[in-house]
């Protein structure tokens, strides 16, 4: 089958490689010259282990191509992606605009029959709005269906999440649609959940959601477990047992990042403003999330007191979480930014993230070669990001460049008592 998508993010190109990969021809709608240029060569634009590899092997098999003339894509094939950014506009609503131009350029060169997915992350609704946009801009003779197939891809894991989905999310009211959305996820072994498009836009958000709040309980209960004494790692462990609840995002942290969570959660406070429900539980779910980065911060200011000022944090992980260097609402931008303004001096090493770290962190962060070089003549290690790096460090070795022997647990990776007995002051999230 001819496939094409529009936008080259981690969505698009990752799902774009993927198809190609399963021997589909697929064609990838960008609007930087300069990028596509790149990607033709097979260079790509973000991080993503294993995603070069793929990129190369189906460019190089003639699957995969990349242009940034819509009528070169569209016309060939059969299903057209929509894969833009929404990003939170000032309201917290998503901002659409990327949707609705892509949706304007498709229609303008539609021949014979189309089905069009949004795969972007859109509020319920989006898909009307979206097929008034196209027939209002089709030729005469075209036609089309619109439907929608949320993705549901980890940065970091997002080839692997593409292949082996826990479910494939087809929203269409089209039986002639369905069938092609069918046909062209065979080779994808998730169970297939078939529903209208209204509730396939919203199964995204409901997703993000619960996740991102279960992220929020845990951290909730670190802080709890902080003030009567418990362990929060004991408590979660305990919890997770129940199989109706399970472990996984019940960890407590600095808190969730990325180019989702954040976004989500507020795009669909304000869905539900618009339909006039108060979702008070999610608003609490963005404030908890927001304590998470000022109490890691307030650990460090509550051992240091007017000491901070002068002393130097090795911060360790930068990327909003492992194996990406997405710096998207990461963390660390309001925790170096916070101790730079007390302050401190912050030294930064990030395995992958430091390039796009700098765009972002304040300019008097300075940046290391790797964690050792980092913590050498430093006051304290902070670590923000469980790169698995990280969990294998040589604590000794760290310790023996350290001005002051302190490590700020951000992710608890550490046993406690472990670092504790190598002569470390340790300071995790909940933890005794």
């Amino acid at each position: 089958m001819t496939i094409a998508y529009i936008g080259h993010g981690y969505v698009g190109l990752v799902t774009a490689a993927v198809f190609a990969d399963l021997g589909n021809t697929v064609w990838v709608v960008g609007r930087s010259e300069d990028k596509i240029e790149k990607l033709k060569r097979g260079k790509l634009l973000f991080y993503e282990p294993g995603l070069a590899e793929l990129v190369q092997r189906n460019i190089g098999a003639g699957r995969l191509h990349f242009t940034v003339n819509y009528k070169e894509a569209i016309v060939p094939s059969s299903v057209i992606f929509i894969c833009v950014g929404t990003p939170s506009s000032t309201s917290g609503e998503a901002d659409l605009t990327s949707v609705y131009k892509a949706a304007e350029s498709i229609a303008k060169h539609l021949v014979g029959y189309k089905v069009i997915v949004t795969k972007s992350t859109v509020p319920p609704g989006t898909g009307r709005k979206v097929a008034e946009i196209i027939e209002k801009n089709k030729p005469e003779g075209s036609s089309f269906a619109i439907a929608s197939a949320p993705e549901f891809l980890r940065e970091g894991t997002a080839i692997s999440d593409t292949l082996h989905p826990d479910r494939v999310i087809i929203g269409t009211t089209s039986d002639r649609a369905r069938k092609i959305l069918l046909e062209l996820h065979k080779p994808i072994n998730g169970k297939s959940v078939l529903c209208n498009v209204e509730t396939a836009e919203l199964i995204k958000y409901a997703s993000n959601a619960l996740l991102s709040t279960k992220i929020s309980f845990a951290n909730a209960m670190a802080f709890l477990s902080e003030n009567v004494g418990a362990d929060v790692e004991d408590v979660l462990e305990g919890v997770g047992m129940d199989k109706r609840i399970g472990r996984s995002f019940l960890y407590p942290g600095v808190g969730y990042g990325g180019s989702c969570f954040p976004k989500d959660v507020k795009a669909l406070i304000a869905i539900a403003q618009l339909h006039d429900y108060d979702f008070s539980l999610l608003k609490a779910v963005d404030e908890v999330n927001q304590q998470a980065a000022r109490h890691f911060v307030r650990k460090i200011v509550g051992h240091f007191g007017k000491k901070l000022r002068g002393k130097t944090i090795a911060m360790l992980g930068l990327a909003f979480k492992p194996n990406t260097d997405d710096m998207r609402e990461a963390p660390s931008i309001y925790i170096a930014g916070d101790l730079i303004r007390r302050g401190a001096r912050v030294v930064a090493y990030d395995p992958v993230a430091m390039e796009n770290a700098k765009r972002m962190l304040p300019k008097e962060v300075l940046y290391a070669r790797d964690a050792y070089a980092a913590a050498d003549g430093a006051d304290a290690v902070a670590v923000v990001t469980e790169w698995n790096e990280f969990i294998q460090l040589d604590l000794v070795r760290l310790a023996k460049g350290m001005n002051d022997l302190v490590l700020f647990d951000g992710r608890n990776i550490y046993d406690p008592q472990r670092v504790k007995a190598l002569g470390f002051m340790y300071y995790g999230i909940g933890r005794m």
